[in-house]
């Protein structure tokens, strides 16, 4: 018989999960908004996950949202890839955030390839974080790129239309992108990992 382990010793090491309280294992990675860090259940985006972001167009301030984490990644060391996206990086903008591109691989893929290279480069266990638009993907499709983020261990982002967010997703998080008050774009979380989804929006301070 193996040997019987205290029920308190294992809550006090933080390795078992138990209602009411997240894990040191379940913290999420830093998303370089400390508001939205705040506002998330884990503290961060989700690690190992796919993050859906559900957008009314291109160009809504998504990539600003990104780009904080896909600096530090980078700074350090990580390869950071963006899967067939709908318009060329423009490298001095990214630089001028702070990623450094001789860490960025930008993937070409057709249509039909994109979201087989997306789920590759999740799975790869190569990259920090990836980044895709899936245009035609269903339940189970994501379900695959959830899965491929676990098994590589990375940080996958797929942004999305926003008529998407009225079906289920297996995402661990799903940001859309609204308005706010003031006509701004501002964060609202649809689902979440780790608690219920905060009513407050998020929106990125201005400058």
């Amino acid at each position: 018989m193996g040997t019987v382990v205290a029920l308190d010793s294992l809550l006090a090491a933080q390795t078992l999960w138990h209602a009411g309280r997240a894990s040191v294992a379940a913290l999420g990675e830093p998303t370089g908004h400390a508001a939205l860090d705040a506002l998330l259940p884990q503290g961060g985006w989700p690690r190992h996950a796919l993050t859906e972001l559900l957008l009314p167009a291109d160009g809504v301030g998504e990539l600003a949202l990104l780009l904080p984490t896909l600096a530090r990644l980078s700074g350090a060391g990580a390869t950071v890839a963006v899967v067939a996206p709908p318009y060329v990086p423009y490298a001095p903008a990214w630089q001028a955030a702070g990623v450094a591109l001789d860490k960025l691989e930008i993937v070409q893929a057709v249509p039909r390839d994109a979201l087989w290279a997306f789920e590759q480069c999740l799975r790869s266990g190569a990259c920090a974080a990836v980044l895709g638009w899936p245009l035609q993907a269903d339940a189970q499709a994501l379900r695959r790129l959830q899965v491929a983020a676990d098994s590589g261990q990375c940080l996958g982002f797929a942004l999305r239309d926003r008529r998407h967010a009225a079906n289920p997703s297996p995402a661990a998080l799903r940001l859309e992108a609204v308005r706010d008050a003031h006509g701004a774009t501002a964060w609202q979380v649809r689902k979440c990992r780790g608690g219920p989804a905060p009513a407050r929006a998020f929106a990125l301070a201005t400058r």
